[in-house]
């Protein structure tokens, strides 16, 4: 069952204490008792929390804020940015790479947004020709600490100024009260993480719902926001088709197609390692069944023939539903679109140029090009 989370301790690194964003999560949280702390670096080479206390770290964001997606060699990327603003995710769903990724296993926020803010600006104006699609949920969920840090009412009205680029949260929650303080007219995406119920059931127990995120997505929608969705990883199980055939039913029946900017397709992949992790963390899972060989990035992925079949099926179904919704797969051959669409559909517009293509349709009314 999904519960928002509450930290019991915070710890604050010493160069943000007096900063406004931190004070503000602070004032949230009255009751929670504060210890201050050096950087996070020294916290991890001292001491690890083994007792399983809730600990929230406040801390400054050393790199830059915001970095392009990293992509894998040999597979196609879209040219996403992601915009770093936390890291981890008290979701904790078993097939989270966070859990080999990051040696960090506190929720950190990072509060020097007054640093952020210069840097995004500075990026966007210099490059005004060029459209970026902005992320926040790399290295934790977007909206899983919305509630204390507030940080959509902050970034939706500094991406409404900006035309050339758009934000996206990516979520599996349903905090979305903050987003409905305003009127985003087009120009904010709100994407939801889906997958069967019997796959949350076992594979995501800490999450709401699909019936819980899609009422979310419909309110977002009716709200003015753009939406998205990811099938990102599809999960091969018994009962697989009927599963995620129904859950495209759902998505159709809940929202109107024109507020679908896009949705993607990902099938299960991780690092050798999560293996063991997955085996220690979670035991009741069986995503370790399945029987995975290591794909050209090195991962652990599912027979080709297998992703091929879950990707044709996807978009037979998408398809049926509306022909005019973007979908697109995440981190796959050109070989494997081929099969996936029956054509293959980057040779007039690669990914990028699609993805745009996509925001400006739903975002300007513009007619597509490819």
């Amino acid at each position: 069952m999904y519960k928002p989370f509450t930290p019991e301790k915070i710890w604050i690194e010493k160069r943000v204490l007096r900063n406004e964003t931190t004070r503000e999560i602070l004032s949230r949280l009255p009751e929670v008792p504060v210890k201050e702390i050096g950087t996070i670096n020294e916290v991890l080479a001292r001491e690890i929390n083994a007792s399983g206390e809730k600990i929230l770290i406040l801390a400054k964001q050393e790199g830059e804020f915001l970095k392009p997606c990293p992509g894998t060699r040999n597979y196609i990327c879209c040219n996403y940015f992601f915009l770093n603003l936390a890291t981890n995710c008290d979701i904790n769903c078993s097939y989270c790479i966070l859990q080999s990724y990051l040696n960090n296993p506190y929720m950190t926020v990072y509060t020097n947004l007054d640093e952020m803010y210069p840097e995004l600006d500075k990026l966007l104006k210099k490059n005004a020709n060029r459209f970026y699609r902005i992320g926040t949920g790399e290295l934790t969920d977007s909206l899983t600490l919305d509630h204390l840090t507030r940080y959509s009412k902050k970034l939706i009205p500094f991406f409404l100024k900006h035309n050339n680029a758009i934000l996206e949260l990516k979520t599996k929650t349903t905090q979305i009260d903050n987003l409905l303080d305003f009127s985003p007219q087009n120009r904010v995406i709100v994407s939801w993480s889906l997958n069967p119920q019997e796959v949350i059931d076992r594979e995501e127990k800490k999450s709401p719902s699909l019936r819980q995120r899609l009422a979310a997505a419909k309110q977002c929608g009716e709200a003015g926001y753009l939406l998205g969705f990811h099938f990102d990883p599809l999960i091969h199980y018994a009962g697989w088709e009927n599963g995620y055939r129904d859950v495209v039913r759902r998505i159709f029946a809940a929202v109107p197609a024109d507020r679908i900017v896009w949705i993607s397709l990902g099938a299960l992949r991780y690092s050798a390692d999560m293996d063991r992790i997955v085996r220690k963390r979670h035991p009741e899972s069986t995503i370790v069944l399945g029987e995975m060989f290591s794909g050209k990035d090195g991962k652990l992925r599912y027979f080709r023939p297998i992703r091929e079949r879950m990707f044709q099926r996807m978009v037979q179904w998408i398809r049926q539903e509306d022909n005019q919704v973007r979908v697109y797969l995440c981190m796959e051959s050109p070989e494997v679109w081929r099969k996936a669409f029956g054509e293959q559909p980057l040779v007039q517009c690669g990914l990028p140029q699609q993805l745009d293509q996509a925001v400006f349709q739903r975002r300007d009314g513009a007619e597509p090009v490819c």
